[in-house]
């Protein structure tokens, strides 16, 4: 493995609008994963296994419920510091900022905003520091960009729910302690639901051969008449709203993650072209690697600009799920095709385990597609801005 040497841009000089706090908590993270994620994370995609020894360090650096308040184990931070962490950490690997988002945007967060009290003070400590791991069952096998559709269903029977049905392409799944699972009542109403490890009829098979996000574990939720104790239902909200709510939360930390991954592999692509010499010259010197790395900058920027925005419409809570969309679309499409680019620089180096780049590009793959798919981002713009959904 190379050494670390990132460095990285801020061609616009963004470091000057974050306060102290937010470079103090970036930083952290950026160190962290110099240290802890760097060294291991290419021999941990090659053999498609997720380091488990790196939760702690994720607990420590705060990326478990960053925004979560301090009383229920969280960091306090605001929804900047929650960008920057996953901007760091998906600089490592998507794959690990995928563990942190579902543990912070679909664990933590619904439990805190549509959870009791007493669910918040039992779980969300445990979370915060990664004594517990978590999931979130929402897509189904023939239900992905319509989870409305599902059939994963729960049937009162007096004392408690008996659940049925399964989930698909679940991050976390096959260690998680507690999966929040979205189910339909017999009037058809999606709530959500706090399944445990150890229930009867409960099990998590893993899912192999991914060519993507090799370095996170993906699994299967499947529940054969799982007794649901009454008092695991989260009752603050009802229907496919409750879930979108948490995809929200889920897509601004991507939107963020993806420009940690497009950095890496621009930084690394910038660094090889002043290194690598062809017919005399260094490669950075000729006209078309420049307007790669020019274009690959540029984009970053921009979507570092559009990223800091939507933080301080978070912040005011003002940020709709149309902006977010928007953003999850723009800076993912941005990543992905600065990880193409880069690695024709690299030229055939960038095929190799030497580098990030290739495993950047098969794991942005997946991050197009999941918690909402580029085409179904983009046909959420195109509804808000013309009042018309194209859905259906």
């Amino acid at each position: 493995m190379r050494p670390d040497l990132f460095e990285a841009p801020d061609y616009y000089q963004l470091d000057d609008l974050f306060s102290d706090e937010h470079l103090l908590v970036r930083d952290a993270a950026r160190q962290w994963v110099k240290r802890d994620v760097s060294p291991i994370i290419e021999e941990y995609a090659q053999k498609a296994e997720f380091p488990k020894q790196i939760l702690k360090g994720l607990a420590e650096i705060g990326a478990f419920g960053p925004y979560i308040p301090e009383e229920y184990g969280g960091a306090g931070l605001d929804q900047i510091s929650y960008g920057l962490i996953m901007q760091e950490i998906e600089r490592g690997d998507s794959g690990v900022r995928s563990t942190a988002s579902v543990q912070s945007s679909l664990v933590m967060y619904p439990i805190f905003t549509y959870g009791t009290e007493e669910q918040r003070k039992k779980y969300l400590p445990k979370l915060a520091t990664g004594e517990l791991m978590g999931c979130f069952g929402l897509t189904e096998p023939d239900h992905g960009s319509n989870p409305g559709g599902m059939v994963t269903n729960f049937k009162d029977k007096g004392d408690h729910f008996l659940l049925n049905g399964a989930k698909l392409w679940i991050s976390n799944s096959p260690f998680a302690d507690i999966a929040v699972v979205w189910a339909k009542n017999e009037e058809g109403r999606i709530h959500g639901l706090l399944v445990e490890r150890g229930m009867e009829g409960f099990s998590t098979p893993e899912t192999h051969n991914k060519w993507s996000l090799r370095a996170s574990a993906t699994g299967e939720l499947i529940f054969d008449n799982v007794k649901i104790p009454k008092e695991n239902i989260l009752p603050g909200k009802s229907g496919l709203g409750a879930p979108l709510g948490c995809l929200d939360s889920a897509r601004y930390g991507i939107a963020w993650g993806a420009i940690g991954a497009a950095m890496d592999c621009y930084d690394t692509a910038l660094r090889y072209a002043k290194e690598r010499v062809q017919f005399g010259k260094p490669i950075a010197a000729t006209q078309l690697q420049q307007k790669k790395l020019a274009e690959m900058i540029t984009e970053i920027t921009k979507a570092q600009l559009l990223a800091f925005r939507l933080g301080q419409l978070k912040n005011e809570g003002k940020a709709t799920t149309a902006q977010i969309s928007m953003a999850k679309r723009n800076n993912v499409e941005m990543a992905i095709t600065i990880a193409r680019e880069a690695r024709q620089v690299l030229g055939g180096m960038g095929i190799t385990g030497e580098y990030s780049i290739m495993r950047h590009m098969m794991n942005l793959e997946s991050v197009l597609t999941y918690e909402g798919t580029h085409d179904i981002h983009l046909l959420i713009t195109g509804a808000d801005i013309t009042g018309h959904q194209a859905f259906k």
